[in-house]
Protein backbone atom coordinates (compact mmCIF):
# COMPACT_ATOMS: atom_id res chain seq x y z
CA UNK A 1 0.00 0.00 0.00
CA UNK A 2 1.32 3.62 -0.55
CA UNK A 3 0.55 6.20 1.65
CA UNK A 4 2.43 9.71 1.58
CA UNK A 5 5.68 9.51 4.11
CA UNK A 6 5.11 11.59 7.29
CA UNK A 7 1.39 10.70 7.51
CA UNK A 8 -2.21 11.80 6.26
CA UNK A 9 -2.45 14.99 4.68
CA UNK A 10 -1.28 17.71 2.30
CA UNK A 11 2.88 16.89 1.52
CA UNK A 12 4.62 19.68 3.49
CA UNK A 13 6.07 22.46 1.03
CA UNK A 14 9.37 22.21 -0.54
CA UNK A 15 12.35 24.36 1.58
CA UNK A 16 12.69 25.97 -1.90
CA UNK A 17 9.68 27.74 -1.51
CA UNK A 18 6.10 26.52 -3.38
CA UNK A 19 7.02 27.93 -6.93
CA UNK A 20 10.78 26.31 -6.87
CA UNK A 21 11.22 24.40 -9.79
CA UNK A 22 13.75 21.65 -7.99
CA UNK A 23 11.85 18.70 -9.08
CA UNK A 24 10.89 17.66 -5.41
CA UNK A 25 7.49 16.83 -5.49
CA UNK A 26 5.72 14.35 -2.40
CA UNK A 27 7.58 11.37 -1.63
CA UNK A 28 5.70 7.89 -1.70
CA UNK A 29 6.44 5.45 0.89
CA UNK A 30 5.33 1.74 0.50
CA UNK A 31 4.33 0.07 3.31
CA UNK A 32 3.69 -3.95 3.66
CA UNK A 33 0.87 -3.70 6.18
CA UNK A 34 -2.24 -1.00 7.19
CA UNK A 35 -1.62 2.84 6.65
CA UNK A 36 -1.09 3.67 10.48
CA UNK A 37 1.67 0.52 10.81
CA UNK A 38 4.05 2.65 8.61
CA UNK A 39 3.90 5.90 10.86
CA UNK A 40 4.12 3.84 14.04
CA UNK A 41 7.66 2.32 12.20
CA UNK A 42 11.20 3.76 13.70
CA UNK A 43 13.07 5.98 10.98
CA UNK A 44 15.76 3.63 10.66
CA UNK A 45 13.86 0.56 9.61
CA UNK A 46 15.10 -1.69 6.86
CA UNK A 47 14.56 -0.94 3.13
CA UNK A 48 13.08 -3.38 0.75
CA UNK A 49 15.31 -6.14 -1.23
CA UNK A 50 15.39 -6.89 -4.72
CA UNK A 51 12.94 -10.30 -5.08
CA UNK A 52 13.80 -11.04 -8.72
CA UNK A 53 17.07 -12.51 -10.18
CA UNK A 54 18.49 -11.52 -13.41
CA UNK A 55 21.65 -13.34 -14.93
CA UNK A 56 23.71 -9.93 -15.46
CA UNK A 57 26.33 -11.27 -17.73
CA UNK A 58 23.65 -12.59 -20.18
CA UNK A 59 21.81 -9.09 -20.10
CA UNK A 60 25.14 -7.06 -20.73
CA UNK A 61 25.96 -9.54 -23.78
CA UNK A 62 22.55 -8.91 -24.76
CA UNK A 63 23.20 -4.75 -24.75
CA UNK A 64 26.11 -5.31 -26.43
CA UNK A 65 24.82 -7.08 -29.47
CA UNK A 66 21.82 -4.83 -29.36
CA UNK A 67 24.59 -1.76 -29.99
CA UNK A 68 26.62 -3.41 -32.46
CA UNK A 69 23.43 -4.16 -34.77
CA UNK A 70 22.62 -0.61 -34.33
CA UNK A 71 25.90 0.51 -35.70
CA UNK A 72 25.49 -2.45 -38.55
CA UNK A 73 22.50 -1.03 -39.39
CA UNK A 74 23.50 2.76 -39.40
CA UNK A 75 26.41 1.40 -41.78
CA UNK A 76 24.09 -0.36 -43.90
CA UNK A 77 21.18 1.73 -44.65
CA UNK A 78 24.18 4.80 -44.71
CA UNK A 79 21.98 6.88 -42.43
CA UNK A 80 21.89 8.30 -39.21
CA UNK A 81 20.04 6.31 -36.17
CA UNK A 82 17.28 7.93 -35.93
CA UNK A 83 16.65 7.37 -39.63
CA UNK A 84 16.91 3.99 -40.03
CA UNK A 85 13.83 2.20 -41.34
CA UNK A 86 11.65 0.49 -38.51
CA UNK A 87 13.24 -2.87 -38.39
CA UNK A 88 12.95 -5.14 -35.76
CA UNK A 89 15.51 -8.02 -35.26
CA UNK A 90 13.96 -10.25 -32.19
CA UNK A 91 17.09 -12.30 -31.03
CA UNK A 92 14.96 -14.82 -28.98
CA UNK A 93 12.77 -15.48 -32.15
CA UNK A 94 16.30 -16.16 -34.16
CA UNK A 95 17.59 -18.52 -30.97
CA UNK A 96 14.17 -20.02 -31.64
CA UNK A 97 15.21 -21.51 -35.35
CA UNK A 98 16.61 -24.66 -35.39
CA UNK A 99 19.19 -23.82 -38.34
CA UNK A 100 21.72 -20.79 -39.16
CA UNK A 101 19.70 -21.28 -42.61
CA UNK A 102 16.56 -20.41 -41.36
CA UNK A 103 17.91 -17.87 -38.87
CA UNK A 104 20.07 -16.33 -41.94
CA UNK A 105 17.08 -16.37 -44.07
CA UNK A 106 15.04 -14.68 -41.82
CA UNK A 107 17.54 -11.62 -41.38
CA UNK A 108 17.48 -11.35 -45.45
CA UNK A 109 13.65 -11.41 -45.59
CA UNK A 110 14.01 -8.30 -42.55
CA UNK A 111 16.85 -6.47 -44.54
CA UNK A 112 14.95 -7.23 -48.13
CA UNK A 113 14.87 -3.26 -48.78
CA UNK A 114 18.75 -2.46 -47.72
CA UNK A 115 20.49 -1.93 -50.93
CA UNK A 116 24.05 -2.85 -49.63
CA UNK A 117 25.27 -6.40 -49.36
CA UNK A 118 24.06 -8.46 -45.99
CA UNK A 119 25.81 -11.51 -46.24
CA UNK A 120 28.43 -10.01 -43.97
CA UNK A 121 26.04 -8.45 -41.00
CA UNK A 122 24.19 -11.94 -41.23
CA UNK A 123 26.98 -14.07 -40.98
CA UNK A 124 28.37 -11.76 -38.28
CA UNK A 125 25.21 -12.09 -36.49
CA UNK A 126 24.67 -15.07 -36.60
CA UNK A 127 28.45 -15.94 -35.22
CA UNK A 128 27.77 -13.47 -32.27
CA UNK A 129 24.53 -15.28 -31.48
CA UNK A 130 25.99 -18.45 -31.26
CA UNK A 131 25.95 -19.67 -27.80
CA UNK A 132 23.64 -17.11 -26.00
CA UNK A 133 20.48 -17.90 -24.37
CA UNK A 134 17.11 -16.71 -25.25
CA UNK A 135 15.91 -14.05 -22.31
CA UNK A 136 13.44 -15.84 -20.11
CA UNK A 137 11.15 -14.28 -17.79
CA UNK A 138 13.44 -13.73 -14.57
CA UNK A 139 13.95 -15.93 -11.71
CA UNK A 140 12.48 -15.02 -8.29
CA UNK A 141 14.54 -16.15 -5.22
Amino acid sequence: MAAPCGGPGPPAPSPAGPGSSTGAGPRVCFAAGAAGEAAEEAPGRRQGKVTVRYDRRELRKRLHLEEWILAQLTALYDCREEEIPELEIDVDELLDMESDGARSARVQEILVDCYKPTEAFVGDLLEKIRGMQKLNTPQKK
